[in-house]
């Protein structure tokens, strides 16, 4: 295996590992010989991915959580270090979105939900991998943003205010913890059909193709192409990349 994709040994956390990203990302990174603590709160769809995945019982641990509570998103953590002594990997990956809503009538509770799981559950890995990470002087964590979180997003404007929140906490955890040896990045996604497009209805291939015009490319990012982004800025031999927001984009960000 090329060095520079070989994870062998390394242990990985993810969160939202049920579908999409996460269960693509522990897919590939399983593929590539890392140790794996996964989680969501769809049990019935985690049990898929464990299923899914190169790996024996000892190599994987999957559990429940719901990201928005800190104790669960802790447990974790401490159940990595109890099974394997060490946290290499921290991907920050569960995130929800909301139905458009123009931004006079955003209200509390949308607001809230954004804010507890796209923000607080980012932070609250954050905060427990760090610890981990701080033990051994070593660690990158990756997080899940999005191109909302890099520019305006008409009628998702909870959404985006919890993105850009994310990019914050990414580029702070960068510069606070550069000298312990702990690296933070975040990728920013244009849109790709995952399960999270359900939310605002694109999920039929006509309004897919509709925000595919969006993008000069004149389509949308396959998972795995996403995924194969997140693998290469993981690699063992990225080791000088660190606060960055790598958009995902198909040159959106470009025009």
């Amino acid at each position: 295996m090329d060095s520079l994709l070989n994870f062998s040994g390394q242990v990985a956390m993810i969160t939202g590992a049920a579908s999409g990203f996460g269960r693509l990302l522990s897919q590939g990174l399983a593929a590539r010989g890392c140790n794996l603590v996964i989680s969501d709160i769809n049990r019935e769809e985690l049990d898929k991915t464990v299923s899914s995945l190169q790996l024996g019982e000892n190599q994987v641990i999957s559990m429940l959580c719901d990201v928005s509570e800190e104790d669960q998103v802790k447990a974790m953590v401490d159940a990595a270090m109890e099974k394997f002594g060490r946290l290499d990997i921290g991907v920050n990956n569960a995130g929800i979105a909301h139905a458009l809503t123009p931004l006079h009538k955003i209200d509390q509770g949308i607001m809230d939900k954004q804010m507890a799981v796209n923000v607080n559950g980012v932070l609250y890995g954050m905060k427990y991998q760090i610890e981990a990470m701080l033990k051994q002087g070593s660690g990158h964590i990756l997080n899940l943003s999005s191109m909302a979180g890099i520019g305006g997003a008409p009628k998702g404007a909870a959404y985006a205010a919890a993105k850009h929140a994310v990019v914050g906490l990414t580029r702070t955890a960068a510069v606070e913890y550069a000298k312990k040896g702990i690296r933070a990045n975040a990728i920013c996604p244009f849109y790709s059909p995952t399960n999270i497009l359900a939310v605002d209805g694109f999920d039929s291939p006509e309004n897919q193709q509709r925000l595919a015009q969006g993008s000069p490319m004149r389509r949308l990012g396959a998972p795995q192409e996403i995924v194969n982004t997140m693998i290469l800025i993981l690699s063992p031999g990225n080791s000088y990349m660190s606060g960055q927001t790598i958009a995902i984009d198909g040159a959106v960000s470009a025009w």
